[in-house]
């Protein structure tokens, strides 16, 4: 599903805290931003957002949190839901 970046498509979800991961990527090339987040079941809920010029990694914590609130959503509230992997193109 790919949804505008800083778009609330789901209702946040109030997730525990966790490490968030760090990004090596090459800024200036991003120019969309997939996040996978994982249920209990193993049900993948990806996100896709378009990115903008200035797109970095402080802004990462957005689109991590928009597949988590999806998950959260769509999976009837599994509270194992988790941030899979997130990745660029």
């Amino acid at each position: 599903m790919v949804v505008k970046y800083g778009g609330r498509q789901w209702r946040h979800w109030a997730h525990p805290e966790f490490s968030r991961p760090v990004y090596y990527w090459d800024w200036t090339m991003v120019h969309n931003v997939t996040c996978i987040a994982e249920d209990s079941y193993g049900d993948q809920y990806p996100v896709t957002e378009e990115t903008f010029s200035g797109f970095g990694l402080v802004n990462m914590t957005a689109v991590e949190d928009d597949a988590l609130d999806r998950c959260a959503a769509e999976s009837g509230g599994d509270p194992t839901c988790y941030l899979a992997t997130c990745t660029n193109f």
